[in-house]
């Protein structure tokens, strides 16, 4: 057997530049290149390696946070067909990582982490950084790894890679079970060299397979739709990562099956197909919600169901509703005593038109769902054109947003109230143009996520929606964006705050108690002073973005084609009117309220809440 002594971190990078992944035919190299900052437990070892792999690119991040959420990003819109690796240094390098871990893992997104590790021989312990156990020498703050990665190694020896890296590309491969893979690396082990096989480093093709439904399980699907009278569809991220919109489009046209969306599932219809009635859900709209409500068939595709979906187990009310769920995922396909259908999407609604025939949902259903379509798409138009007086409406701003976005243009966002807005009124024309992270909802990853989003296809441009609160955590990356000549339109709605949980807080009777940026009161004691202004123009202009803010809507108009034809990054600042809200279009989230309280408006919802969870159902 043929050998090639190198590092452990020179094999590693020469492994990752020889990965592939075939999916119908079509090759795609896997790693895009390395995300991170460098450090005492990895600039010897990483460093080293990827400063002689020209071929595979390192990208200077300003937060290793960030960094995840760039290569979860660039995944999430690569439809989980290439990913980036990320590292760091030991110690609050590799910890800044579990946040964006964490969100990519739950969104079900490929990353490889690659965080430095302490000393594998110990003598030198404790290093500079190194968390240590009383009870035991085999631990580190890169264990708290395990619960948010689908994987998780440790390499105390650097023949331990051989193994290792082939089950790491298993699980960042696998359709069912991605998530995030993590090497923690001991940074002295980084620099050992060993005798490699030639093997490890040849071009290696990971075949994504399209797993087809058994025969029973898709009999039974087709069997309960074809009984059922009000049947809807409940299209899930899986629909979009399968690529499978055309074929949903296909069946629902055939069958006349109104198709509700979830957040990671919008754009698996264009907004204006016959069947597409919209987001669902707590953040859903009128047409969804009424359809969900009533529905005695819920045919899920590639959804999980989170609390957002099912409006906390309150949107299916028919008391004779059942469920078919098709996910490649068991786990997921076996939830709310569905008929599951353990199989790729594509290639399960293949087979389910097939099987389905020349079957049709009632005419009167049908032209049901029509209405509500149509009347959806009145409001709609409405609150994109308020013609607020004073400060705009967040609705008109997002209706300025979709007016300058193109026919495959893309928009990010993932916290806030921007993402229930989004849900709600986005008009997504193709795949992947909505661009939601609300598996996580995560702050600070709309920035850098957006970065992941362009560089996954430059020739689309990329709007940024967020507020003044998560443009804070990660506005460092506009700085990375300029670095790397990354062009993204960032959109910034300045609340003085943190609109959306104030909003919740009064929902809650809380009066929005430590939502807002205002200066300590000293007679008070409390956050309640003048309010804090930030100039978030300066700031993005200080990190090379250009940037402006803007008071109307026909300002914003104007400052969106400029951004358009801008080569660089660029800001725009806007204020909005928050006591101009968007409906909630006859759904609910349960959000608990405390059970005991000295305040009357505290005590009032309470009694509501109690009244709203007489809802909630159970699905066996």
């Amino acid at each position: 057997m043929k050998t090639r002594r190198l590092t452990m971190a020179q094999a590693l990078i020469r492994f990752l530049r020889n990965q592939y992944v075939e999916r119908d035919g079509r090759e795609h190299k896997f790693f895009a290149g390395v995300l991170g900052i460098f450090g005492h437990g990895n600039v010897a070892g990483i460093g080293q390696a990827l400063g002689e792999a020209a071929d595979l690119p390192f990208i200077l991040v300003r937060n290793e946070q960030a960094g995840v959420h760039l290569a979860a990003g660039y995944a999430k819109a690569s439809n989980r067909l290439r990913t980036f690796a990320c590292t760091s240094s030991i110690g609050p390098g590799a910890t800044n990582m579990i946040t964006g871990a964490a969100l990519a893992t739950i969104n079900r997104l490929p990353v490889l982490l690659l965080p430095g590790d302490i000393f594998a021989r110990r003598n030198v312990a404790p290093v500079l950084q190194q968390l240590e156990s009383p009870y035991t020498q085999d631990i580190g703050v890169n264990d708290c790894f395990k619960p948010v990665s689908r994987y998780w190694d440790r390499i105390y020896r650097p023949e331990q890679l051989i193994s290792a890296l082939p089950e790491a590309m298993r699980v960042l491969t696998s359709p069912a079970d991605c998530g995030v893979a993590t090497l923690a690396l001991p940074q002295d082990v980084q620099a050992e060299a060993c005798d490699y096989p030639q093997e490890l480093f040849e071009k290696r093709v990971w075949l994504i397979r399209r797993a087809a439904p058994d025969l029973i399980s898709l009999a039974r699907a087709a069997e309960a739709v074809r009984r059922a009278q009000r049947p809807l569809i409940v299209a899930g991220g899986g629909v979009l990562m399968s690529e499978a919109a055309e074929t949903l489009a296909y069946l629902a046209e055939r069958t006349g099956i109104p198709v509700g969306e979830t957040q990671a599932g919008k754009g698996s219809l264009a907004w204006d197909h016959p069947q597409c009635v919209g987001a669902i859900g707590a953040t859903g709209s009128l047409a969804a919600n009424r359809l969900a409500h009533a529905a005695d068939l819920v045919i899920g595709i590639g959804t999980r169901y989170s609390d957002f979906t099912t409006a906390s187990m309150t949107a299916f009310q028919n008391p004779e509703v059942r469920f078919v769920n098709i996910n490649v995922a068991e786990f997921d396909a076996y939830k709310v005593g569905a008929i599951p259908v353990v199989a790729d999407a594509r290639a399960a609604l293949e087979k389910l038109s097939v099987a389905l025939g020349e079957h049709r949902v009632a005419a009167a259903y049908g032209e049901e769902a029509s209405s509500l379509k149509a009347k959806w798409d009145a409001e709609v138009e409405r609150l994109y054109h308020l013609h607020h007086a004073g400060k705009p409406a967040q609705s008109e701003v997002i209706g300025a947003l979709w007016e300058a976005a193109g026919e495959r243009d893309v928009l990010v966002s993932a916290a806030g109230s921007h993402p229930g807005d989004l849900h709600k009124l986005w008009r997504t024309r193709a795949p992947n143009g909505y661009h939601m992270e609300y598996g996580y909802s995560c702050m600070g990853y709309e920035i850098p996520g957006a970065m992941g989003a362009k560089l996954a296809d430059p020739a689309r441009e990329v709007f940024v929606f967020l507020g003044d609160g998560t443009y804070q955590m990660t506005s460092g990356e506009l700085a990375t964006a300029v670095q790397e000549g990354i062009k993204i339109i960032v959109v910034l709605v300045d609340n003085h705050g943190f609109a959306s949980i104030g909003g919740l807080s009064r929902s809650l009777g809380q009066d929005g108690f430590g939502t807002s940026y205002r200066k300590r009161n000293a007679d008070s004691g409390q956050l309640d002073g003048d309010a804090l202004h930030v100039d978030y123009v300066a700031n993005a202009r200080s990190l090379g973005a250009h940037a402006v803010k803007v008071e109307t809507i026909a300002q914003l108009k104007d400052a969106l084609e400029a951004a358009k034809a801008a080569e660089r990054t660029s800001v725009i600042v806007i204020e909005t009117d928050a006591a101009v809200s968007v409906p909630s279009y006859e759904s609910w989230w349960d959000v608990a309220v405390a059970e005991v309280s000295q305040s009357d408006s505290v005590r009032e919802a309470r009694a509501r809440y109690e009244e709203a969870r007489k809802r909630e159902r159970h699905f066996l």
